[in-house]
């Protein structure tokens, strides 16, 4: 019996695969497919916790709990070795990881019906940008939280080199290929030379030409749309007068800037935001849109407003224009996003994009034109502006899609035979 597994673990979705016959097989964790949202959910009434899609509808439908999603952008932070509050209990962060890859591990373990004693795990080029500390840490933590769970051996593949194993799987002659990596918290980009021949070498250390990443995804995507298209009517950009009502000041943009960002939304459910935002409310001059932003934090609405966010960009790799529904905040309240707006408000995101794909090329010593092959890879790769801009730095390649949300998780398959097998 084949005893590993690859595992994706991502920011927005995860994946975990074994081998089966001749080749890698995704795990369908849960019923709608073989990704999983990384989501877990604690309720309180119990304190067990819930993951993936039964976690979102458990939020969704209002139980009493706490919802979190986002943990990997967590690794290489400060709050990775802190504690949260799961109802009346601290829990740290690296437990709380801990769990969700327990039961990505189960469910790799009830389809195999034996134990899974080694497993490769995918990582970004770079945790963190600029911090080879902590991009140490925040492998090793993945590393310890693997190694207490069981697994004998634990390993490591960069995430676009496995996409370009899986785009290998199907190659009939030698490419030259740009891999881009599109995650919720991360993007990558690998040059890497592939072929039927190639994928069978034991060391593909000279194959891979170059890799390079930036901690720009997804999840910074709904953070910048939220700010430009939700926060404003939570009171951002308003003002209020001091305390001792002589200067006129801008609302403090901390608060909205957590409310935008999925990781940290959590923090802004404690008592003493919840007082903060209270005098702020006393000292607005626009009482009616920081009311709405107190009614949301008391109800702990944010995850709910940044899932509909998250689902208007999704609506706009394809439609012109698309309305939000905000009732959940005030009766009748909604917001048109455009696709126009979505292009203007992720311009310097995607040149960040663009350039790291472009240190790739260089890096590798190449010209765009001289890559045979783009393959995409990641959610974020449907959004229009994104796919422009990098399919541009490549004039003369085919472009080959991979499974957006697959691709990472069955390389790491195929390097775990490789490794295990």
């Amino acid at each position: 019996m084949n005893t590993f597994c690859g595992l994706d673990f991502g920011t927005s979705n995860s994946t975990v695969g074994l081998w089966s016959g001749n080749g890698p097989r995704l795990v369908q964790i849960e019923a709608g497919g073989v990704a999983i949202p990384s989501a877990i959910f604690f309720e309180f009434s119990n304190g067990a916790p819930t993951f993936g899609r039964r976690a979102v509808s458990n939020y969704v439908r209002g139980a009493d709990g706490r919802f979190m999603r986002a943990l990997k952008s967590i690794l290489g932070t400060g709050l990775i070795d802190e504690k949260t509050a799961i109802g009346r209990k601290l829990v740290s962060f690296q437990d709380i990881i801990g769990l969700y890859f327990r039961h990505l591990k189960e469910a790799a373990e009830v389809s195999l019906g034996g134990e899974v004693e080694n497993v490769v795990l995918g990582r970004p080029v770079f945790f963190v940008d600029g911090d080879a500390a902590a991009d140490r840490r925040s492998q090793d933590t993945l590393a310890a939280i693997a190694g207490q769970l069981g697994f004998g051996s634990v390993s490591f593949q960069y995430e676009p080199v496995a996409a370009a194993m899986d785009y290998e799987s199907r190659v009939g002659s030698e490419k030259l290929a740009l891999i881009v990596d599109i995650g919720g918290g991360t993007s990558d980009f690998s040059v890497v030379r592939v072929s039927p021949q190639r994928r069978v070498k034991s060391d593909r250390v000279d194959d891979v030409l170059a890799s390079t990443g930036v901690h720009v995804g997804g999840t910074d995507f709904d953070r910048l749309l939220s700010a430009r298209n939700i926060m404003p009517d939570l009171g951002l950009g308003s003002t209020m007068t001091d305390t001792f009502g002589e200067k006129i000041l801008d609302l403090p943009q901390g608060i909205f800037h957590d409310l935008a960002t999925w990781q940290k939304i959590n923090f802004l459910y404690k008592e003493p935001v919840l007082r903060e935002v209270r005098s702020i409310l006393r000292l607005s001059h626009r009482k009616d849109l920081v009311s709405r932003l107190l009614h949301v934090l008391e109800e702990q609405l944010g995850h709910a407003l940044a899932m509909q966010v998250e689902e208007a960009k999704i609506a706009l790799t394809e439609a012109a224009d698309c309305r939000v529904d905000l009732s959940l905040i005030e009766p009748d309240l909604e917001k048109r996003f455009t696709a126009s707006g979505m292009e203007t408000c992720l311009s310097g995101q995607v040149e960040r994009l663009r350039a790291a794909a472009q240190e790739a090329l260089s890096q590798a010593g190449v010209d765009g034109s001289d890559i045979d092959t783009t393959f995409l890879t990641g959610g974020s790769t449907a959004i229009p502006t994104v796919r422009a801009h990098l399919l541009a730095l490549t004039p003369n390649a085919e472009v080959v899609e991979g499974d957006r949300f697959g691709s990472v998780g069955t390389g790491l398959t195929l390097e775990a035979h490789r490794r295990y097998g």
